[in-house]
């Protein structure tokens, strides 16, 4: 999973431009792991991601930053072909950093958007591998349905102060915080999103309209449906060498040969004639 983090000193123009600088945040992200996916030795090829914006962070404070899964496998059209990446490291998340900066400045100046003078240098992307990616994307889709702020997570509201508890992301113990109930409001309404915007969206081989996603969810059922061909007898081998038989014949199984000849019951009658007849 990989997170691509706005610089504090550009939250104020994403809060006054909020959907030009949402679109821009999730597409500047997709595309530079897509880059990054063509240009790696062991991909080479198009990438497949599903992202998720998120506008606060564990204090409910304005910090807009995208997560955005990608599983580590690539499709090349060109050759019809598909590679994975062995191991927990994907991509160096420094490198990720500078191209997410220039591409997002530059959509920016495109959009005819002032930058301030004081945005820094250096970025912040978080890149690190999460198995099979079901637990996060249980973890975003959470913020999905049940809002900025669970109610539970509300411990009081008297006399017009609230406080609500939240999880330090440093030190993972439960911690407080109060305000005025007209400061927490705005806390809370910061974060709607604008009408119509889609928080979270799919990109490349994952997008619902994709061709290869049709071809892979039927590969997957097939692969279910048909079980695998069983595996092979274990080799017959010589008792006296150990070397591997093969059968070249099979016979049916002789039937035993009678070890005596049967009796024969003779019954001797004497004729009108007096000689002897035997039967």
């Amino acid at each position: 999973m990989l997170t691509f983090t706005v610089p504090a000193q550009l939250r104020t123009l994403a809060w006054q431009h909020q959907r030009v600088m949402y679109d821009l945040i999730t597409r500047c992200a997709w595309e530079t792991v897509n880059t990054f996916s063509q240009n790696d030795n062991k991909l080479r090829g198009s990438a497949g991601a599903v992202t998720v914006l998120h506008t606060h962070n564990r204090r409910l404070d304005y910090h807009p930053h995208v997560h955005l899964v990608m599983p580590a496998v690539a499709f090349n059209p060109k050759q019809r072909r598909m590679r994975h990446k062995h191991g927990n490291y994907l991509f160096n998340h420094k490198a990720l950093a500078k191209v997410f900066r220039a591409k997002l400045l530059a959509g920016i100046r495109q959009a005819g958007l002032t930058l301030p003078n004081d945005y820094p240098t250096d970025w912040v992307v978080d890149c690190k591998a999460v198995g099979t990616g079901q637990h996060a994307l249980i973890y975003l889709g959470r913020y999905l349905y049940r809002g900025v702020i669970q109610e539970k997570d509300i411990l009081s509201d008297r006399h017009g102060q609230v406080t609500f508890r939240y999880r330090n992301s440093q030190t993972k113990q439960m911690e407080t915080r109060t305000l005025s109930g007209v400061a927490f409001l705005r806390l809370i309404l910061q974060h709607i999103l604008p009408k119509g915007y889609r928080r979270a969206r799919n990109f490349g081989y994952l997008h619902p309209n994709s061709k290869l996603l049709t071809q892979l969810q039927l590969t997957h059922l097939w692969r279910r449906n048909n079980p695998p061909p069983a595996q092979p007898r274990p080799a017959i081998r010589c008792q006296c060498c150990g070397g591997v038989m093969k059968i070249v014949r099979t016979r049916i199984k002789a039937i035993p040969l009678a070890t005596s000849a049967p009796s024969i019951k003779r019954e001797h009658r004497a004729d009108d004639t007096g000689w002897e007849t035997m039967r």
